[in-house]
């Protein structure tokens, strides 16, 4: 560098900008702050939940009742889209508004120098050219060019993904979202706001579209399959109708009345109320939902690619071994608290405690303690060896006051060491590789060094040597050394993590970890965790293939470790395994995450470690930045997978009951009356149905759910359709059309005579109505399980359960016994045998129910031939 220039650098360090030249170019760039996309407005929001294709199909259904002169149902209809509309509106608001919260990447404030005078403004403030004092544990607010650097260390692992701090120098650049670790210096500004760097990375994120979600695509599937069977039952039964003589306007409105009591009303609020359920379950294990649906999507989870630090390790630095020629030392404890032990053999212990004291005294980490736990200021490595020192015995402070320092060499990247002078003694610490050459002996410090390294431990070498005269050149300085010892550090895996690998393995889910740190660290953490398998691959980033097609069938398998990943490459990861029909959930923490969050089918950001643009990409936000929380999720994940099915098989039932007349009427070519009415059905469908059907959305996790892989994720399938038209539709439908049959024969119908009408029928009528109802009541216990029998679950284990099947025995007393409703729906209370037969619907449903279960069992337990 020229005189000239050192002398321009002085003088803007000096003076900075003036107060004025500040403000006008804050007027004319704007504030210092991320470009944060305007939220579209509350209505637009509101009316999206208003106008998707399930809404629509029930906007239509209500509009066709007040066509076929059924303006009751069409209210109904019409308030059960509106309930449900504002329900997920603010749920969905309310996780929005709790995500925001979140946001914390920029500083509030920065040291600046302005008129000369150093000054503190809000970090929005910043403006181009202004000199800014960086100090340890600072974070980075602008694009900056640094000016002066003295031992200036960042940490740009939200940037990069690496976790070793990088050492700074003059005319380096340092990117807003880095922090200062170690040292000082001063940097003029090149970029604010959305010039920066971060803000590019941030942009990237914005602009990727998010992949609909598994539920999404499969409540498509069911609509429209549910949409297509009600116009075809509809059109059949108006064929019929015109068959059987009826006139063809009593036929049309005959079949709109069939298919609007067709469409499962409840499907929404029981989706809505089962995902926010599992939503408010997940906040309670420190898991934070922002949208919805990624509640199921975790369940439907069939590869996690999760980061290393800080999700399946604790991100605490800790020193687990030492060593020196005098012998070597275990070290317990616990992150950075001083308590601890150093076991060594007596005549080794001096010699370790030195080589504590002089590799706390080449550090400026500290660990301090707030708010009752102790953390690391400033490199967490460093803290770490200042905690070793504490458990070794040695006060650094007082060492500090008795003998300061008066030189430093900084940390160097090329070097790859640093030191300090103290006293008449100089102090190294470094890489094993740049230290142990500068050594007069090693004293088979390298056959140490190869077992540590084997173990995934970061190891620091440190060394001295007495000086009388400091040279000004550091590599004259650090030679002709006398080797203290080895120290290894590791960052701890979370108590928890080894059993949420198993259980992903159990629950089928593959597990991939994705780090930027060095390869044996990754693959000794991975050990350690249980995440290696036969199966398993070990690759660096700059080794994946280029071929997404290649690239998914090298990572395709169970026990992935993929280290010095970059952020594109995170990328291709989540789109080669979607490619290959994998459910991807992908966990980050840095604003380099962003564009793999929103690509990935569930994005998982770090709430304690993350930044707000990964925050902002995910669809779920571990507040613990523990991977356990992960499996907690998708257990829920599946649980709300499963209360959907449950509905549908209750819901499903119920329309067979309610089908079952019709069927029998259209048989008889219209000779035999109908059982039940277009009203009574919505009766049933809202009255009396929905209630259980939202409490089965409420049903907590199995036990058993994470102990088998995924099934198929389609919410109807085989067995669900057997279960429901071939056991427990079947069984309420007969009860149904027995105790209607059994109150026209108290009547004193016998076959091959005339039906009667008038009171007989309505009360026969009401009889098969009392005979749906009770049947729903058993049904909503047996569909509590697929394996199981009702009984073996605790009949009171779901409360909300018990409740609304109280309400729907005293809704079946309303409908039945207060007349002006009686006579709306065109029933009557039914007699005493009436009575007696309907009663049985529900030990026949349940008995039906029992029976199929143990013949499932017998069948999967029977020996294969």
């Amino acid at each position: 560098m020229s005189s000239g220039d050192e002398t321009r650098r002085t003088a803007v360090q000096t003076q900075g900008l003036t107060a004025a030249e500040a403000a006008a170019r804050l007027r004319r760039d704007g504030a210092n702050v991320l470009p944060v996309a305007a939220p579209p407005p509350a209505w637009r929001l509101l009316l999206g939940q208003m106008v998707h294709f399930f809404a629509v199909l029930l906007w239509v259904a209500g509009g066709l009742a007040f066509v076929a002169g059924m303006p009751e149902l069409g209210v109904a209809i019409f308030v059960v889209v509106v309930i449900n509309g504002v329900f997920a509106f603010f749920q969905e608001h309310r996780a929005e508004r709790a995500a925001e919260r979140l946001r914390d990447l920029l500083p509030r404030r920065a040291t600046v120098v302005r008129d000369g005078a150093p000054v503190e403004v809000d970090a929005s403030e910043l403006v181009v050219g202004d000199v800014v004092a960086l100090g340890s544990g600072d974070r980075v607010s602008a694009d900056l060019r640094v000016l002066e650097a003295h031992a200036l260390r960042l940490d740009t692992s939200t940037l990069t993904g690496e976790s070793v701090p990088v050492s700074v120098e003059a005319d380096d650049v340092a990117l807003a979202g880095t922090f200062v670790v170690e040292g000082e210096g001063f940097a003029v500004v090149e970029a604010t706001g959305s010039d920066t760097r971060l803000s590019g990375i941030a942009s990237l994120t914005g602009t990727g579209e998010r992949p609909r979600t598994p539920l999404a695509r499969e409540l498509d599937r069911v609509v429209r399959t549910v949409a297509a069977v009600a116009v075809s039952v509809g059109a059949v039964f108006f064929a019929v109708s015109l068959l059987v003589g009826t006139p063809a306007s009593s036929g049309f409105l005959f079949a709109i009345g069939v298919t609007v009591a067709l469409v499962p009303e409840g499907l929404l609020p029981t989706i809505t109320l089962s995902l926010a359920m599992g939503a408010q379950r997940m906040a309670a294990r420190h898991a934070l939902v922002r949208h919805l649906e990624s509640v199921e999507t975790l369940g439907s989870t069939t590869f996690i690619c999760t980061d290393k630090t800080g999700t399946l390790t604790r991100n605490e630095m800790s020193v687990v071994e030492a060593w020196t020629p005098s012998g070597a030392a275990g070290v317990s404890g616990t992150g950075y608290a001083p308590e601890g032990e150093v076991r060594a053999e007596a005549s080794a212990y001096p010699a370790i405690r030195d080589l504590a004291r002089v590799a706390a005294r080449c550090s400026t980490g500290r660990a301090v303690e707030r708010e009752g736990r102790w953390v690391a200021r400033g490199d967490p490595m460093e803290a770490a060896l200042y905690t070793f020192a504490r458990r070794a015995g040695v006060d650094v402070e007082d060492d500090e006051r008795r003998v300061p320092e008066t030189r430093r060499f900084p940390f160097d990247p090329r070097r790859r060491r640093m030191s300090v002078v103290v006293g008449e003694r100089l102090l190294v610490k470094g890489a094993p590789d740049s230290v142990l050459p500068g050594c007069r002996e090693t004293n088979g410090a390298e056959d140490r060094l190869a077992e540590m390294a084997q173990k995934g431990l970061r190891v620091i070498a440190v060394a001295a040597r007495n000086i009388t005269e400091v040279p000004d050149n550091a590599d004259e300085a650090e030679r002709d050394l006398e080797l203290l010892g080895l120290v290894g550090l590791e960052d701890p895996p979370r108590e928890a993590a080894a059993g949420a690998v198993a259980a992903c393995r159990q629950a089928g889910i593959r597990l991939a970890m994705l780090t930027g740190d060095h390869p044996s660290t990754a693959e000794a953490i991975a050990k350690e965790v249980g995440l290696l398998g036969e199966e398993s691959v070990i690759v660096e980033g700059r080794e994946l293939p280029e071929d997404e097609a290649m690239l998914g069938a090298l990572l395709d398998r169970d026990g992935v470790v993929v280290s010095r990943v970059e952020p594109e490459d995170k990328l291709r990861i989540a789109h080669a395994l979607q490619a290959r029909g994998h459910v991807v959930a992908m966990t980050g923490d840095g604003v380099n995450d962003g564009p793999a969050l929103q690509q990935a089918d569930i994005g998982i950001a770090m709430g304690r470690s993350g930044t707000d643009v990964a925050r902002e990409a995910a669809d779920l936000v571990l507040l613990n930045d523990d991977f356990a929380t992960i499996v907690a999720a998708v257990e829920q994940g599946r649980a709300t997978f499963a209360n959907v099915r449950r509905f549908l098989t209750y819901h499903l039932t119920d329309n067979v009951a309610e089908l079952t007349p019709f069927v029998v009427w259209a048989l008889s070519g219209g000779q035999f009356p109908l059982a039940l009415g277009v009203l009574q059905i919505l009766a049933l469908d809202i009255g009396t149905d929905l209630l259980p059907s939202l409490a089965l959305g409420a049903e907590p996790p199995r036990p058993d759910s994470l102990k088998e892989p995924p099934r198929g994720r389609h919410l109807i399938d085989g067995p669900l359709l057997r279960r429901v038209f071939g056991v427990l539709g079947p069984a309420e439908a007969l009860v149904e059309m027995s105790a209607f049959v059994a109150a026209l024969a108290a009547a004193g119908w016998r076959p091959g005579e005339s039906f009667p009408t008038g009171p007989a029928l309505l009360a026969a009528s009401g009889a098969a109505f009392a005979a749906v109802v009770l049947g729903q009541m058993a049904n909503a216990f047996a569909c509590r399980s697929t394996t199981r029998w009702a009984g073996s679950l605790g009949w009171t284990s779901n409360r909300l359960l018990v409740g609304a099947v109280a309400f729907e025995l005293l809704a079946l007393a309303g409908f039945l016994f207060v007349g002006p409703v009686a006579s709306l729906l065109g029933h009557a209370p039914p007699p005493l045998w009436g009575w007696a037969v309907a009663a049985l619907a529900a030990p026949a449903v349940l008995l039906a129910d029992a029976v199929h279960k143990a013949a499932r069992r017998r069948r999967q337990t029977a020996p294969k031939r």
